[in-house]
């Protein structure tokens, strides 16, 4: 396996991509989410690329326009289709063994991809998809309050503060309020999304991980039958914890050798 760094068109700019090469005919294309640069927070998306090369699946990561090493304004997640299709252009190039490419995006790159209708992908592993918009950014929904308290009652520390009177009462009460509001309605960008992806042919898995807001959000807005979920327990947004990190990888190298 080699590591390169390369660069690569779209439209006017010129965008930073990196890829780890592999032998098998399909790859993985990592969507960074946020502002986030290709090698992912404290590195973790260059590491999830080196593991998933390793085991024999080329990776491809990069920069969308205005983030990292990359030209151009930053147009958000909202507008990134353009930079998606290029690199994955720039992939199948590089990479001109692969016949599959698996689309993966955390966050709201998995939105991006969404809304995208996949961008030219094969197959999607949406995680943990962004549906919080407007003014509502910083609240958390009824469905994530309810899981942080249910998650607080169960720890014997939290129970002990309460009872020495080391809770604020008010904020508590104010929690109690947002956790008792019913299911919340799916806002434009979650109906956006869900029009987006129901236009798209391919095997997708939506992956969450249940400790985590942006997917307790996400989970309170779309249907909990879709038979594509699949949830990961005790897991974070990063799935950072060594188990969570585990199965990703197993829920990435899955849809690969599909």
């Amino acid at each position: 396996m080699k590591r390169l760094p390369l660069t690569f068109a779209c439209e006017d700019s010129t965008l930073a991509g990196t890829l780890d090469t592999a032998p098998a005919s399909a790859g993985l294309l990592i969507v960074s989410g946020g502002n986030e640069i290709r090698s992912g927070a404290f590195a973790g998306q260059a590491r999830l690329a080196a593991r998933i090369a390793k085991a024999g699946f080329p990776v491809f990561r990069f920069d969308r326009r205005g983030i990292g090493d990359s030209e151009g304004g930053n147009l958000g997640f909202r507008k990134s289709r353009k930079d998606i299709v290029a690199a994955l252009d720039a992939f199948r190039a590089m990479a001109p063994q692969i016949n599959r490419v698996v689309g993966f995006g955390n966050c709201d790159a998995a939105s991006a991809l969404m809304l995208a209708s996949g961008a030219g992908c094969d197959a999607l592993v949406l995680s943990n998809p962004w549906t919080i918009e407007g003014d509502d950014d910083a609240i958390p929904p009824p469905a994530a309050v309810r899981a942080r308290y249910a998650e607080k009652l169960k720890n014997p520390k939290e129970l002990a503060r309460l009872v020495t009177g080391k809770v604020d009462l008010g904020k508590l009460a104010r929690g109690i309020v947002k956790a008792a509001r019913p299911k919340s309605a799916p806002g434009s960008l979650a109906l956006d999304m869900k029009a987006g992806l129901e236009t798209f042919g391919g095997p997708v898995r939506i992956l969450l991980a249940d400790a985590d807001r942006t997917a307790q959000a996400f989970a309170s807005v779309w249907d909990p039958a879709d038979q594509r979920l699949a949830y990961c327990q005790g897991a974070t947004h990063a799935y950072v914890e060594p188990h969570a990190r585990d199965w990703l990888d197993r829920q990435l190298l899955a849809a690969l050798r599909a």
